[in-house]
């Protein structure tokens, strides 16, 4: 006992001598580039909107190398400004070939403006610090952590802040086009690991919408929480920009050009560089929680992107898709899906199974709502973990499958994509962004597969008559059912009931 109180004081001891950060710091605001009628993403702008005047036009990045691909293409195209915003960086692959775009691009004269959250990014902060030397490159994080000591501590010792992040994720060129969807930058999202398939979506963007995710990105931009790089770490070693860049360029560039090809083999990418492939027009918004979410307490009034999303969902007639990794919809989900079940909307939501779910915590806490959602009549899909083979088209291709994709198809009309998940954390805690928008043509071809095709990669979850779960799929072409989580070990189990200790309000 007395070990134990000792453990205990040396824990509380360390936490009280955190440090946190000051955010009264000078920095310059700046906004977004308005005169960029005469770049070539201008052009196509302006070339747009006089044919469709208000409507955005629509194209969808499923596959991760296409997400990429236009990412670096449209980095590429940029005369002005490519302002990015993303939850997290990782050290990799797709890491480094995204900052050798940005910096090919800063060094023609582009500015660059580069907003990141700051918890989960592993890329280093020598690699932002040595970024934001360029003359053209600003970096920003936003609610960072003091690296003063050790950071894991001042982490918890500000735990009431820190623990509140931004999620949003959008890439735009020139005030023109962007890219918003669930995508951060790292390997798994953009097909560059080959041992599992990590199933995302993006969509590419013209038009109106695209000056609505400026605006949103200026706002955060802007934020008294997002701060200059040079507030938060330091140079330590004294490096310039110059000297790394001349011992890395010549590696860092042989990365981008063959990732670069790779996706330039894409047949979407080469589409739509020789507009082969139509976008698809229709009316849009784009819904945002506010910066200042993230430093009010929490309650509903806070929830902007939630509470204009939850009126939307309740004005469906016939169809409601909900595709989400992390489903956590807590009693008053519960009852909203209840409401439109006894209305005669079908509802069907598609996530994660236990075997694909990369946290296993918040399958724990889904698990308490699986049944209670399957008994309004509500249909539930859970992704199969070998699928990946099916979904690739490639016998000898990766066997492990998890999805990531956030997206709600209602009526077979309006579409909402970006960064939200379906759980306490997207809708309560973090701030959030994405865009609602309104095209039969393009929503009906989404939801246009049949049962057979979900079976063929998702399991049905259903009760039996014993109000047992069961999962029902088509394995090479067999129906098969499963009465226990599928494609799991007992120790798979036992982790997540163990889990369920963990809050659900921090899920």
């Amino acid at each position: 006992m007395n070990c134990r109180i000792l453990c205990v004081a040396l824990i509380l001891f360390a936490v009280s001598g955190c440090s946190t950060l000051s955010f009264d710091v000078p920095k310059k605001t700046s906004h977004t580039i308005l005169d960029v009628a005469d770049t070539p993403a201008g052009q196509a702008m302006a070339a747009w909107e006089s044919i469709h005047v208000k409507e955005s036009g629509f194209y969808p990045l499923q596959g991760g190398m296409d997400a990429l691909g236009v990412r670096l293409r449209l980095a590429e195209m940029a005369e002005k400004s490519i302002d990015l915003q993303y939850f997290l960086m990782k050290n990799d692959t797709a890491g480094a070939v995204i900052a050798q775009a940005l910096l090919n691009a800063a060094d023609r004269g582009v500015r660059i403006r580069f907003l990141l959250d700051d918890i989960f990014t592993s890329a280093p902060d020598r690699a932002f610090l040595l970024m934001d030397q360029h003359p053209n490159i600003e970096v920003r994080l936003f609610n960072p952590i003091s690296r003063k000591g050790i950071t894991g501590l001042n982490y918890l010792g500000d735990f009431k802040r820190a623990n509140r992040r931004m999620h949003n994720k959008s890439f735009t060129v020139d005030n023109s086009l962007s890219v918003v969807g669930g995508r951060n930058i790292a390997d798994e999202y953009f097909q560059l690991k080959k041992d599992s398939v990590f199933l995302d979506f993006d969509m590419l963007m013209i038009g109106p919408v695209v000056r609505e995710v400026s605006a949103s990105f200026d706002l955060y931009w802007n934020h008294e929480r997002a701060l200059p790089i040079e507030y938060v770490a330091q140079n330590k070693k004294g490096e310039t920009l110059e000297e790394v860049r001349s011992g890395v360029s010549y590696k860092l560039e042989e990365i981008y050009a063959e990732v670069y090809s790779g996706a330039l083999e894409s047949e979407l990418l080469q589409d739509l560089i020789a507009n082969r492939r139509p976008l698809y027009a229709g009316n849009a918004r784009v819904l945002v929680d506010k910066p200042d979410k993230v430093i009010n307490d929490i309650s509903p009034e806070q929830m902007h992107l939630a509470n204009d999303l939850r009126e939307v969902i309740l004005s469906t007639e016939k169809e409601l898709f909900i595709i989400t990794p992390y489903y956590v919809p807590g009693d008053a989900g519960v009852d909203m899906l209840r409401q439109l079940e006894e209305r005669g909307v079908r509802v069907v939501v598609v996530t994660n199974s236990l075997a694909s779910n990369n946290h296993t915590a918040v399958h724990s806490a889904y698990s308490r709502y699986r049944k209670k959602v399957l008994a309004v009549g509500v249909e539930i899909y859970e992704a199969r973990v070998n699928a990946a083979r099916q979904i690739e088209g490639n016998e000898d291709g990766p066997d492990h499958l998890t999805m990531h994709t956030k997206v709600f198809l209602i009526d077979g009309r309006y579409l909402f994509f970006g960064s939200l998940n379906v759980d306490p954390r997207s809708i309560a805690i973090n701030a959030e962004m994405g865009v609602l928008m309104d095209s039969a043509e393009l929503v009906g071809g989404m939801t246009s597969f049949g049962e057979e095709r979900l079976a063929a990669i998702f399991y049905k979850v259903k009760l039996n008559e014993r109000n047992k779960l069961e999962w029902h799929g088509i394995i090479d072409g067999q129906p098969v059912v499963k009465t226990k989580e599928p494609d799991t070990s007992i120790f798979k189990r036992f982790s997540a009931w163990f889990q369920k200790i963990a809050p659900e309000s921090q899920l």
